[in-house]
């Protein structure tokens, strides 16, 4: 039996796989499937479970991936992300790893598709099917919590210059499961946006993310200040990472919603 990844690449499965993920959310949920000993390299940015990954060999960041770092380890597989890693990187890659196992989880319940295919790749198909049924009960209470009316909320990344999201991205579809939406400011997945009258008045309120940018309480507190609308400081871990932290993510929305 083989095992589609995004690219539609069929996949073996390997009980004996020898593992770099250059995708922080998805090495936490190999070493809760129980593959950390097969991890044999990680990003920079690969920090969860710290008391497992601290052990793991670093090859770079997501973006700037030290190849020969990556060679030396001898990998049979790398797991890859299409947003996180640049196509560069992947071809780069493919001259010496036999196996790019590509990932694109686009919307929440789509983790479970993702979970399955780390599970049959690398032969933890229990495992993956007992986190599947975590995150259907989770997804479950989620879909049943009482919802209040929807709102447009401006999810802000980064400051100089400040970017939000678009409609077409993981976090806006963890939005949308709480009845939120974002506003359209343009084609980009990303856009850059200037502070004006006529945004905020489009907008309900402002959610700024601990991550990428590291805002804090107190960015929060001088912006709603600033703008006279309510502004909340939201866990971008919760928000953005696919994976074993998804699982807590639904119930993060759910407490996100009565806030």
């Amino acid at each position: 039996m083989s095992f589609i990844d995004a690219l539609g690449t069929a996949h073996q499965p390997d009980p004996h796989a020898r593992i770099v993920s250059l995708v922080p959310s998805i090495t936490e949920l190999l070493c809760d499937l129980g593959l950390a000993a097969q991890v044999v390299g990680r990003t920079g940015f690969c920090i969860h479970p710290w008391e497992v990954v601290q052990d793991i060999p670093k090859v770079g960041g997501t973006k700037d991936v030290n190849l020969d770092k990556i060679r030396a380890l001898a990998p049979t597989h790398v797991v890859l992300n299409i947003d996180e890693n640049e196509k560069p990187t992947a071809d780069a890659l493919a001259e010496f790893v036999p196996n790019l196992v590509v990932t694109h989880p686009l919307r929440p319940y789509d983790n479970v598709a993702l979970a399955r295919l780390m599970g049959g790749v690398f032969c933890r198909q229990r495992q993956a099917e007992e986190w599947c049924a975590a995150f259907e009960q989770e997804y479950a209470l989620l879909k049943a919590a009482p919802k209040g009316p929807p709102q447009t909320m401006l999810y802000c990344v980064w400051q100089d210059p400040w970017m939000t999201i678009s409609s077409d991205t993981y976090i806006a579809r963890m939005l949308a499961e709480i009845g939120w939406s974002v506003p359209d400011l343009g084609e980009e997945r990303y856009p850059a946006f200037r502070w004006s009258r006529q945004l905020i008045d489009s907008v309900d309120g402002v959610l700024l993310s601990s991550e990428p940018y590291r805002f804090t309480e107190a960015h929060a507190d001088v912006l709603e200040r600033q703008i006279g609308k309510p502004v909340l400081l939201v866990d971008g871990e919760m928000m953005s990472w696919y994976g074993s932290r998804a699982l807590q993510g639904l119930r993060y929305l759910r407490e996100l919603a009565q806030r």
